[in-house]
């Protein structure tokens, strides 16, 4: 904990180390040496990669528009593409897309495909695959599905399949990238995919205030309260007014930040802060190309 009031950084690395903790995995360690699932909080756009309970790495992601939000609850993926064909799923989003027809066969060469280099389905056509810029990371973009910046894309599948010992070599996962040839990976058990959508969350002794990017009314007095009560922080110096204003705080771009030691000293606002979803450093880098059924 920190004695003092403590700064942006202090409370960045905080947050940044807290925020997927809890996740409990899935999977029998008599068939696997090492375990591994993936989790993902909405609010947050955070991916986040557990092997053995224990925290792999983290990715900045995009996900679903409002009007096609992502599925909320557990997934299972069973395979990673590289080189995936796309097939336009019948929706008013790809009629709106010109050149598009729903139903062909669009393959991982042609720029219409906006797939890109890898995808992993999720099932009911909800799918992890490349974004299509570093824009994407951050917003409601897609169809529904997860849109992963293409360097993290091949991290967290080259992960994976290390996780998960899959016997594919090196040779063919670099032939993949560098061509359009599909190479289909099987996993020999689904992998589970934990999709949330939690914008109050305490964990690590900090609570974060995500925005309420589907707007649902989650943001709000008696459900912040009730969060930290089941979290078993002191609200006994916590009113309403004060709640009100830490969660005015979050905006489409950040989150509020606090320990909750300071809120059970009554130093909500005075201690919390105002912080990016994304650290810019996470934002910015080349364009990549649009290549990646619901992109």
């Amino acid at each position: 904990m920190f004695t003092r009031k403590p700064n942006r950084a202090q409370l960045l690395r905080v947050a940044k180390a807290t925020i997927f903790i809890s996740l409990l995995l899935v999977g029998s360690p008599s068939v696997h040496s090492q375990t591994a699932a993936d989790r993902l909080n909405v609010p947050s756009f955070r991916l986040t990669l557990w092997q053995n309970g224990k925290e792999v790495k983290s990715y900045y992601v995009g996900v679903g528009m409002k009007d096609y939000p992502i599925y909320i609850g557990r997934r299972e993926a069973a395979e990673i593409i590289w080189n995936p064909a796309w097939i336009p799923p019948a929706s008013d989003w790809v009629s709106s897309h010109k050149g598009v027809r729903s139903g062909e066969v669009i393959k991982a060469s042609d720029p219409r495909n906006p797939l890109g280099k890898i995808k992993i389905p999720l099932g009911e056509s909800y799918l992890i695959h490349q974004a299509a810029s570093t824009n994407d990371v951050g917003n409601l973009v897609s169809h529904g599905c997860v849109r992963v910046l293409r360097a993290d894309l091949y991290d967290l599948a080259e992960k994976i399949i290390a996780a998960r010992s899959v016997p594919i070599s090196s040779k063919r996962i670099a032939a993949a990238k560098r061509g359009f040839k599909i190479l289909d990976v099987r996993l020999d058990e689904p992998l589970p995919v934990d999709i949330s959508y939690d914008t109050l969350v305490v964990e690590g002794g900090v609570l974060h205030i995500y925005p309420d990017v589907y707007d649902r009314g989650m943001n709000r007095p008696a459900r912040l309260r009730a969060e930290l009560v089941s979290s078993r922080v002191d609200v006994s110096k916590l009113d309403d007014e004060t709640m009100k204003q830490m969660l005015s705080q979050v905006t489409r771009r950040a989150q509020f930040v606090v320990e909750t030691r300071s809120i059970e000293q009554g130093r909500a606002l005075e201690d919390g802060q105002q912080l990016p979803l994304i650290p810019k450093k996470k934002a910015v880098g080349s364009r990549q190309k649009a290549v990646s059924s619901k992109p």
